[in-house]
């Protein structure tokens, strides 16, 4: 490849990279060179290198990819995809992005399940089924049933348990927590319930940055007035659906453990931990059914 296409793809990027930091980006180097590499089919580390050759067809591609990028869409959408707990998921905007956060509650469930190998999980708002199908991937006896009330969720959540082929062991069902809305049979009894469920207050909404307030599913990220409606729903249904000694766990926004951590308590469970996230804030909320 001549150092001319080199250098063009490479001032392509400078460009690109100044229009999304004009737009408020702060990653714009870090996505215009995702970019590329997603529209020439190569590695970012070929794009670094200036090891491509960006043809006619690369640079459209790359443009549009850019264009949609400027109006704040999520480059994970712009991708289809998002690593997560090491796992590739494809997704949409019909789904919530992954986030590291969420990476807690799948690594509470495993140190849970290495207890009690054969068990039944719950996950309650699957979304892109990232929760449900890296507790799949990562214990190969437990059997999980992911729920949303989102069909469109539902679908996608599919497509990605078969790709990681943990299909025979994800059974997903559409739901409103607890509430079967498929028309199949009632909820059984779960050894562990996980979710990540939408736990944003309304009002706050609006001052939430674009990406997520404008392009993110609604019904993935809002909760009610003081953002808890979700987490009284599931702290209501699940001693019902647990097994005695199963656990719940949950992951919550910054400074919400306390009050999540009472309504499972005023439901009959009890809370054995609170797990911090990488910065520090209370981020998973873990307890157990006793034994009556």
């Amino acid at each position: 490849m001549s150092e001319m296409l080199a250098r063009r793809a490479l001032d392509g990027i400078d460009k690109a990279a100044r229009r999304l930091a004009a737009c408020g980006i702060e990653s714009a180097r870090l996505d215009a060179e995702l970019l590329m590499a997603a529209a020439a089919g190569v590695t970012r580390a070929a794009v670094i290198t200036g090891s491509i050759d960006p043809s006619p067809a690369t640079l459209k591609n790359f443009e549009t990819m850019i264009a949609r990028r400027e109006k704040r869409e999520p480059i994970a959408y712009i991708l289809g995809r998002k690593e997560f707990y090491s796992l590739d998921f494809k997704l949409s905007p019909a789904v919530l992005i992954p986030r590291p956060e969420s990476e807690i509650v799948v690594a509470a469930a495993l140190e849970f399940i290495a207890g009690a190998p054969d068990a039944r999980v719950l996950d309650i708002g699957t979304g892109s089924g990232a929760i449900a199908i890296a507790i799949a991937v990562n214990a190969a006896r437990a059997r999980v049933t992911a729920v949303d009330i989102s069909a469109d969720a539902i679908v996608h959540a599919s497509r990605n348990a078969q790709h990681h082929r943990v299909e025979d062991r994800v059974t997903f069902r559409r739901a409103d927590c607890f509430e079967i809305l498929d028309g199949g049979p009632a909820l059984g009894f779960f050894e562990l319930i996980v979710s990540n469920p939408p736990y944003l207050d309304d009002a706050e909404i609006a001052a939430l940055e674009p990406e997520v307030r404008a392009f993110e599913p609604r019904l993935a990220i809002s909760a009610g007035a003081g953002g808890l409606d979700i987490f009284r729903a599931i702290a209501a249904g699940a001693p019902p659906h647990l097994a005695a000694d199963g656990e719940l766990i949950v992951e919550v926004a910054a400074g919400q453990a306390a009050a999540v951590a009472s309504l499972v308590e005023e439901a009959g469970l009890r809370v054995v931990s609170v797990i911090n996230d990488l910065t520090g804030h209370p981020r998973v909320v873990r307890a157990q059914r006793s034994r009556a």
